[in-house]
């Protein structure tokens, strides 16, 4: 039963996605685009944060790196923005690899002001130009849209089209890794570290490649995002960045991915429809978190509680 009502939910919440650029001027495509490209973003942040329980807030270094990659590729080399789509991935994969190896042991608030300075050393790198190459606090102009042989995507209306199928692919993804051993090892680590490391789960090696796989998919959407731009620079990597990101994960539901894909809409969403408040977002940001905080601390949409086969002992069955 609950598997035909989420089925119905999925299907209508797909039909009404697939008839906005019908309906709705290029601003609110754009609008709903970003909801997209925030959506896929947190959900990267959700495998390290709501599958391992990690405090990460240095996501948008991450970002950054994929997008820079993409930006310094594209414009030296003219190499087509698809084809760089799984490398600014690799790039950002790799500089998580490298900065997350020696804080990994860390836990708790620890290793949460660590990922605050990785984000903001990333940041200060950008501005400084690092080797040349990043344009300082210019950044790079001139990239390219994503070219496909059939499709040119030019328009907000196209990149709607481009953005969501990505994220349908990121849905399908990470609902199947939900399934899997990985996943639930992860879970396992969040709720217990040390019971999990007593039972024989590498924890480091698990909480490490959480990190990497998240950091690929962030690096990807940097990519999307900085095609979709055509220019990039350090004031769209801020710390700022990371925190809508954690944001989103907290208040949609840690670990959920219907509520990560809600808080998106309700974050990226309601400060657009209320844009003459915008002056207090910061505000009801801090309330809207001490509320949940308070009265519903798992999220709106937390994680559905997994349910698993029953075996039934036959009569003369031998047990354990």
């Amino acid at each position: 039963m609950r598997k035909h009502k989420n089925t119905i939910q999925v299907v209508a919440f797909t039909v009404v996605i697939l008839a906005c650029p019908f309906f709705l001027d290029a601003y609110w495509i754009d609008v709903i685009n970003n909801i997209g490209l925030y959506a896929v973003l947190a959900l990267s942040l959700n495998f390290i944060v709501g599958y391992t329980g990690l405090f990460h807030m240095g996501h948008a270094a991450f970002f950054a790196v994929g997008a820079y990659a993409t930006g310094i590729l594209n414009t030296s080399y003219d190499i087509p923005i698809v084809l760089l789509l799984p490398v600014s991935g690799l790039a950002a994969a790799l500089f998580a690899y490298l900065v997350a190896r020696p804080i990994i042991h860390l836990r708790g608030d620890y290793l949460l002001i660590v990922t605050i300075a990785i984000v903001e050393i990333v940041r200060i790198a950008l501005v400084n130009d690092i080797f040349g190459l990043t344009g300082g606090s210019n950044g790079i102009f001139g990239i390219s849209r994503p070219d496909f042989y059939f499709f040119d995507i030019r328009t907000p209306h196209q990149f709607f089209y481009y953005i969501w199928a990505f994220l349908a692919l990121s849905v399908l993804l990470f609902y199947n890794l939900e399934k899997s051993r990985y996943v639930r090892a992860l879970n396992y680590i969040k709720n217990d570290e040390v019971a999990a490391e007593g039972s024989g789960v590498n924890v480091d090696h698990l909480k490490l490649t959480a990190f990497v796989l998240g950091a690929f998919w962030a690096g990807m959407v940097g990519n999307i995002y900085a095609s979709k731009m055509t220019l990039i620079s350090p004031a769209s990597f801020s710390f700022w960045e990371s925190v809508i990101l954690f944001v989103i994960v907290i208040l949609g539901g840690s670990g959920s991915i219907r509520g990560v894909i809600l808080g998106a809409f309700l974050i990226i969403g309601l400060p657009e429809i209320f844009r003459q408040f915008a002056g207090a977002r910061m505000l009801v940001f801090g309330g809207a978190m001490v509320a949940m905080m308070v009265f519903r601390p798992q999220g709106f949409l937390p994680p559905l509680p997994r349910k698993y086969p029953v075996h039934k002992i036959q009569p003369g069955e031998k047990t354990l």
